[in-house]
């Protein structure tokens, strides 16, 4: 026993000395307890179940190497918000100007927190139910909310992948299906279908070909029976990819993650060839530096940051498990947080140089039917040949002749301008239309592509892109609820796969009737966005304030070896906490401002319309939102009162493989010492407190806990040759 052990010290001293649990087992021989008179716990001795338990600790699988690990987290966080939300929000918010507060809010929230899930997962080996309980398992809520978050938007996401595989088949024609509107008979007269005539053919294609839309939410319509067999394709996919675990998905992502990027460069390079796609690319980054002071810029700047990152959804949790414990996990944060930031910014440079040359196209088309309608009045004489300037040639007519044109009309007839009919054809009026989400990916970008040289191959291409974008973070997604159920629960893999993507299959097709696309609308609404907020502030909270930041940053430090820069320690503990709280507030303040609705295509009128959630539907949108939040009170509730065990009740220590692994969690520092002692607490001075070692499950080093909160229910690994002064 070394000279300076507690024990050691009380044989040559006087001095009555406390040891606690940990001082007089940290330099003992490697003995099995079970097996001996030192068993406390009242467990019998089973070699197979010690024998699994060892097994499992080190046959977790792991990723085949780092470049795989990397492309699944960039899979994962690059998903299809990148290619239509991120632009929408930068046109929206100021163009160049809306970089600024992303960038300033993915550097203090989104890389401190993504690093933090980063971190735990490590160290811990186990998804976020796992993880969360070992942390703090009155917080252990968190895990099972990141489940059921995941579960709700899996169900919605796959939906879109199975509407791009729908376009994708349909992308092996010419001309292009949504090209042109169909030609109905109408008796012996052929007539253009009149819903496509008063939209547009790309936009009937969409509500009427693909969906099928009903007018409203309360419409069913029953089902689609070609969204249904994309929904079955599109699950089938991801149980494919998802059944072997980590051994199957990790080598989808070698195609899923790098053929977006591939897609990407080729539309960048082929649509800055396009007439006015630097028109658009200008537009899309002239700065309006006066929307940086407006707070819902930051509002949506930090819902963003939040979602590109997969924070709080346990994906990050999942993947980062399978990883070696001495893996650099801050450069691999860094390293993501920045790829992702720049494929957005890619997108948006690809959407806007596609949107520029369809604002072109659009343009002139406007240009020459207000042309054909000027021709028509003046030869009706409605208008004089004298406010036509001499050099403007109607056969050759451009923009700028047509607004020329069109300013002298409005000036010399401005009493009956409006009677004329007749639009401005702005080149910026049309760039300045916001299209998002599906608007940007079914109607505006493959209204564009129709105008393309080789449209099919460029649509082919797009929709294969979706797919995989879409795959990826599904494939992050579902981890999310598969990991960290066969870490706890010791299910299957393969049957627990099977069966949660039939399971969600068949609850999907909620998604797939006629109606559906207003559940789409109502889950990505709600489902997601005030649980995950939550959830990201207790995750915080719980390694900052009641593992313990200063604990944590040690344990980072024996874990990479080098010290996370202080930067993290005041964002984990003071920063991040408060933007997650103000981003809540505010999303909780937005959802009360803005009336809970939907906009509705109505057939009729060729036109979308706002409609408010019916009392049924309410009560759905609730539900969802109390649903994903109800396991963090409940959980907190059942391990306050001790109404369900945490397995901290019983003291058993065994020693696997020169590693002691302890559950003392659940004894005051005072039963420690009746427990050595066989005192009772009075009657035993302690001159220390007694500290606790909280790692992961095969760590090799270990972590100095004081007393606190979370320390009553923590378990934790700890090598016998530790010296005694960290403990």
């Amino acid at each position: 026993m070394p000279k300076n052990s507690k024990v050691t010290q009380r044989e040559h001293s006087s001095e009555h000395v406390t040891e606690s649990v940990a001082d007089l087992l940290a330099h003992q021989e490697p003995v099995d307890y079970k097996r001996s008179v030192l068993n406390v716990t009242g467990e019998t001795w089973d070699k197979q179940k010690e024998g699994d338990e060892d097994l499992e600790a080190e046959n977790r699988p792991a990723w085949n190497s780092k470049l795989q690990y990397i492309l699944a987290q960039i899979g994962y966080s690059v998903g299809l918000g990148n290619v239509w939300r991120f632009p929408y929000l930068c046109q929206k918010n100021g163009g160049g100007a809306y970089l600024v507060p992303y960038l300033v809010l993915l550097i203090i929230i989104g890389l401190p927190l993504f690093f933090l899930e980063l971190a735990v997962g490590q160290r811990i080996r186990r998804g976020s139910i796992g993880v969360w309980n070992y942390i703090c398992p009155r917080l252990g809520g968190i895990g099972y909310a990141s489940c059921l978050v995941c579960f709700f938007v899996g169900l919605y996401y796959n939906v879109i992948i199975g509407w791009s595989i729908f376009y994708f088949f349909k992308s092996f024609q010419y001309p292009l299906p949504w090209s042109e509107c169909p030609i109905v008979k109408n008796g012996s007269v052929a007539v253009v279908e009149t819903e496509c005539e008063r939209s547009s053919a790309t936009t009937y294609f969409w509500y009427r070909e693909t969906l099928d839309i009903s007018n409203s939410i309360s419409e069913s319509g029953g089902l689609n029976w070609k969204m249904t067999l994309c929904l079955l394709v599109a699950w089938s996919l991801v149980g494919l990819a998802m059944i072997k675990g980590i051994q199957s998905s990790g080598k989808v992502m070698y195609f899923s993650s790098l053929f977006p990027y591939l897609v990407l460069v080729c539309f960048l390079v082929r649509g800055l060839l396009l007439r006015g796609a630097v028109d658009g690319i200008m537009h899309m980054f002239t700065p309006k530096l006066d929307k940086m002071l407006d707070p819902q810029v930051w509002r949506e700047a930090a819902t963003q940051v939040f979602f590109a990152l997969g924070l709080g959804f346990g994906g990050v949790i999942a993947f980062s498990s399978y990883n070696k414990q001495d893996n650099n996990c801050h450069f691999d944060a860094t390293l993501v947080s920045f790829i992702n930031f720049f494929t957005s910014v890619l997108a948006t440079l690809v959407v806007f140089a596609v949107l520029g040359f369809k604002a072109n196209i659009m343009n002139e088309k406007c240009v020459v039917e207000n042309a054909e309608k000027i021709l028509g009045y003046l030869n009706t004489n409605v208008l004089s040949h004298d406010l036509i300037p001499p050099h403007v040639n109607f056969s050759h007519l451009t923009a700028k002749d047509y607004n020329e044109m069109y300013r002298v009309i409005m000036t010399v007839k401005e009493g009956h301008f409006k009677e004329l009919g007749l639009d401005a054809c702005l080149l910026e009026d049309e760039l300045n239309k916001s299209v998002q989400g599906t608007g940007l990916a079914f109607i505006a970008f493959t209204e564009a592509m129709t105008h393309f040289p080789a449209s099919p191959f460029w649509s082919v291409m797009f929709f294969l892109m979706l797919i995989n974008l879409g795959l990826g973070s599904m494939i992050g997604t579902m981890s999310g609820i598969t990991t960290p159920i066969i870490d706890t629960f010791k299910v299957r893999k393969e049957v627990f796969t099977v069966g949660c993507c039939i399971f969600a299959f068949v609850v999907g097709l909620i998604f797939v009737q006629r109606s559906g696309n207003y559940f789409v609308t109502m889950f990505d609404d709600y489902s997601a966005t005030l649980p995950l907020t939550v959830v990201v502030i207790l995750e915080n909270i719980a390694v900052a304030w009641i593992y313990g930041t200063k604990k944590f940053m040690q344990e980072l430090t024996e874990m990479l070896g080098f010290r996370p820069y202080q930067f993290y320690y005041y964002t984990w503990k003071y920063v991040s906490p408060i933007c997650m709280a103000v981003l809540m507030t505010a999303s909780i303040i937005q959802l009360g401002v803005s009336p809970p609705g939907y906009s509705a295509w109505i057939r009729e009128e060729a036109a979308e319309k706002f409609l408010f959630y019916p009392t049924w539907a309410m009560a759905i949108l609730i539900s969802l939102i109390i649903l994903a939040s109800l396991p963090l009170p409940l959980v907190f509730i059942l391990r306050q009162f001790h109404l369900v065990s945490d397995g901290s009740n019983a003291l058993s220590v065994t020693y696997k493989k020169g590693r002691m692994m302890k559950d003392i969690s659940n004894l005051e520092d005072n039963d420690e010492t009746r427990f050595i002692l066989s005192k009772v607490p009075s009657e035993t001075p302690s001159p220390m407190p007694t500290h606790r070692s909280y790692l992961g499950p095969g760590s090799n080093s270990p972590m100095e806990m004081s007393s606190a909160p979370n320390g009553r229910y923590g378990s934790g690994y700890l090598l016998a040759s530790t010296p005694e002064s960290e403990l």
